[in-house]
């Protein structure tokens, strides 16, 4: 849902510049890179000659000063630049130690010479500090809270050209130091002093610099910057160019428009008008921004790209169209909304997740006549605040069906926030309408790659809110698809085969052959645990034996042998009994064991194993514990085996109880290496494809095809039969286990399988001892076949 809008900060209103900024102003133009004056007046001495003559170091814009003797022609100060003072003081520099030969530089210690060092208490009574010093004076404000700079922001700049200084002349005792300055007044110190304070947020100081009305000159230079939610400013003084009465600065001036992201640099200008002994700033709203005129605003425009989608294996969305509230405002005119401030504040006591100042912001710097979308809430969190919601002023609530918040297979595309998310506030992003943040699953794995950037511009909007200028550009990048390998078709028949069940349960799809994941589907119920389907760590029971029984076949075992399924077996000083307790197998052979997944016939046949040979098999040829990992911030889990310790341990392990666990997917992805003859590690995203998965492994083609026909077996006249859908040929192992303590009751029934190629598990939570998966994997294959 793009949007457009403006963009501004209630709080900067209030909030001078960071003052860490306050000193780039005196890096600009010189002011801490050119020439120090110290250096300078080194430079000039050493270049000295013993000579009166001075050396030629004028900079452009600057006189040379000169020793005026008595009854000498004066020089021609009628030039552009600031007139050098003449300094007569016959009584104390006679015209005779005033000879070449007595002002010799290296009489005068160079450090006597520095300017910063002539202070006025020094100079002869006659003497008169030179404006250029006092109009610095004045540049550091009044200290009447409309605020000059600290003193320390200005005592070390130096002029932005250098300045030719007389070599200093000793006589009798007494120094003469020579600065620029009586005479006709510099604009220089006006413009430092106004650029600064408004760096600075100083704006009543540098009004007072300007020949405007001082109060609407700084409510002008705090409105500027604040329509734009501008964080921090730094202004570099650029040139000063001087003729009479009138004068010329420029400036650039560099913005932080408030997210920390975006920083616009503009050149800017204005003009200057000598009035008796001081120089003022000629006002005009386009001293702030040039083309500015008194009826305008700045603003910052932003349109916030679509969200983008993740994708089925067909390139359909994952994400549904559902119902969506979205609050909003129209500015403009009083009748749509009277008083922003108010607006924002209401809404922030209902949603106090959201900042007031910079919802007023946004607020104050949208457009006018146009709806600015605030919020996206979800439907419950709606409803639950709708009657407060509806008494905040000038609020407008837009129900939609947006792509946001449901989707076919929620436990691997995760969930998404908006505006109100908190995350937001946690990682320090500022507010903007349309915000929208993954929270889990893949939407929050691949943020980035869906949210894009916004496309922003700062204008110029004239009273009517509409832009006339466009004053800097930013063009964002749309957000761009995740495709993913899940089967709309396979995880619809997931989704009902669960809908109406009175337990917990999940259903795991995977194509085998590939390893791709189809299908994640998990229920919910309250008073019970959820089931993970992908990152779940529990026993699978009897439905391990699809392992244990590859681990015999690899050693040579007989299927046709005569194994008895007893109701008790004691093994390593362990009774192992079957479960469900009444559980009788008629005959002895290994396939009827298999089938009614008998516990008992196969603790017995865990004596010939050893724990090296069961772990073996199912880490090399089924993947379990493997270095596999679905995409960043989809937890999973590939299994693991620790043995209990001798023989009692590994008939356990055997039998998927004792340090076994699994997660569903693990255990689907088993099952597909049945099915394909070859393991595949899990694949859930195609683009952008990731390569870094392990390699797959075969399986043995023997005893894939024993295990293919034990599980066919399982399902046509063993413990599966629920599985059998007419017409499919099902292949399927079943298990329960404990879940937690054995005395809670709750166990974990499984149903481990494939139909085709399409590999799957199914889990179901249920205290019943007459509870089987079996049923649960038949009609999630009944609907699957009816593409349902």
């Amino acid at each position: 849902m793009p949007a457009s809008r403006g963009r501004g900060s209630h709080a900067a209103a209030h909030r001078a510049p960071r003052s860490g900024q306050g000193l780039r102003l005196g890096q600009a133009l010189g002011f801490g890179q050119a020439q120090r004056p110290d250096e300078q007046v080194l430079a000039a001495a050493s270049a000295a000659q013993p000579e009166l003559a001075q050396p030629d170091v004028a900079q452009p814009g600057i006189g040379q000063p000169e020793l005026a003797q008595p009854g000498l022609a004066q020089p021609d100060l009628t030039q552009a630049e600031p007139a050098l003072p003449q300094v007569a003081a016959p009584e104390l520099a006679p015209p005779e130690l005033a000879a070449p030969e007595l002002a010799a530089p290296e009489l005068a210690p160079p450090d006597l010479a520095r300017p910063d060092l002539a202070r006025p208490d020094l100079a002869p009574p006659a003497w008169q500090p030179p404006r250029p010093a006092a109009a610095e004076r004045q540049a550091r404000g009044s200290g009447d809270g409309g605020g000059g700079a600290r003193r320390g922001r200005l005592a070390g700049l130096s002029r932005p050209k250098l300045v030719k200084v007389a070599a200093a002349v000793v006589v009798a005792g007494v120094l003469i130091s020579l600065s620029w300055g009586v005479g006709a007044t510099s604009a220089e110190p006006t413009v430092q002093a106004f650029l600064l304070s408004w760096q600075e947020g100083q704006y009543l100081a540098a009004a007072r610099q300007t020949t405007g009305q001082p109060q609407q000159v700084a409510r002008a230079l705090a409105d500027a910057y604040r329509q734009l939610d501008a964080s921090d400013l730094s202004i570099q003084m650029g040139s000063v160019s001087q003729q009479g009465s009138s004068a010329t600065a420029s400036f650039r001036a560099s913005i932080n428009l408030g997210s920390g992201s975006l920083h616009w640099s503009y050149n800017g200008a204005f003009g200057l008008r000598e009035t008796g002994s001081t120089w003022r700033v000629i006002w005009h709203p386009s001293v702030v921004v040039p083309g500015l005129r008194a009826d305008d605003r700045l603003a910052v425009l932003s349109t916030e790209p679509n969200r983008a989608q993740l994708l089925d294996s067909d390139g359909q969305p994952l994400e549904r169209r559902s119902e969506a509230y979205v609050l909003g405002v129209q500015p403009g005119t009083p009748a749509t909304l009277a008083d922003a401030a108010s607006t924002a504040e209401a809404l922030a006591k209902v949603l106090p997740d959201l900042n007031e100042s910079q919802l007023y912001g946004q607020i104050e710097a949208a457009p006018a006549a146009r709806f600015l979308a605030l919020v996206t809430l979800r439907p419950a969190a709606y409803h639950r605040l709708a009657r407060r919601l509806a008494k905040v002023p000038g609020l407008i609530i837009e129900p939609r069906l947006e792509r946001l918040f449901q989707s076919i297979a929620p436990a691997v595309v995760g969930r998404v926030g908006t505006e109100t998310a908190r995350v937001l506030q946690e990682n320090g992003v500022p507010y903007q309408p349309g915000n929208t943040v993954g929270l889990s699953g893949l939407q929050q794995g691949y943020q980035r790659i869906l949210t894009g950037t916004p496309s922003t511009e700062v204008v110029v909007q004239n009273a009517a809110g509409h832009a006339v200028t466009v004053l800097h550009r930013w063009r964002g990048t749309s957000g761009k698809t995740v495709q993913t390998t899940i089967n709309s078709i396979v995880q619809i028949a997931a989704n009902r085969a669960l809908a109406r069940l009175p337990d917990a349960a999940a259903i795991v799809a995977v194509q085998a052959g590939s390893g791709r994941i189809l299908a994640v589907a998990n229920h919910q119920v309250p008073g019970q645990p959820a089931v993970n389907p992908l990152a779940g760590r529990y026993r699978p029971g009897q439905a391990f034996t699809l392992i244990s029984t590859a681990a015999l076949l690899s050693d040579g075992f007989n299927m046709r042998g005569q194994y008895p399924c007893k109701a008790r077996n004691g093994v390593g000083g362990v009774v192992f009994t079957n479960y469900p307790p009444r559980l009788r197998v008629r005959g002895s052979r290994f396939q009827s064991d298999f089938a009614q997944a008998c516990s008992t016939a196969f603790a017995g046949l865990s004596l010939r194993l050893s724990a090296t040979e069961l772990s073996t098999a199912a880490h090399d040829e089924f993947g379990i514990g493997t270095d596999w990992a679905l995409p960043q911030d989809v937890p999973s889990f590939a299994g693991s085996i620790k043995g209990m310790g001798g023989q009692a341990g590994i008939a356990a392990d055997t039998i998927g109880l004792g340090g076994v666990r699994v997660s569903p997917l693990a255990m689907a992805l088993a099952a597909g290496a049945i099915e394909s003859g070859a393991w595949h590690s899990p694949v859930l995203v195609t683009r952008p494809a990731d390569s870094s998965q392990p390699a797959n492994t075969k399986l043995s083609a023997s005893v894939d095809s024993s295990l293919q026909q034990l599980m066919r077996s399982a399902v046509t006249r063993g413990a599966g039969h629920a599985a059998d859908v007419s017409g499919l040929a099902v292949y399927g192992q079943t298990g329960s286990a404990p879940i937690g303590s054995a005395k809670a009751g709750l166990r974990s029934y499984w149903f481990v399988g494939y139909e085709g190629n399409i590999a799957f598990v199914v889990v179901e939570f249920a205290k019943s001892h007459h509870q089987s998966a079996a049923p649960l994997a038949g009609t999630f294959l009944h609907n699957l076949k009816a593409g349902i």
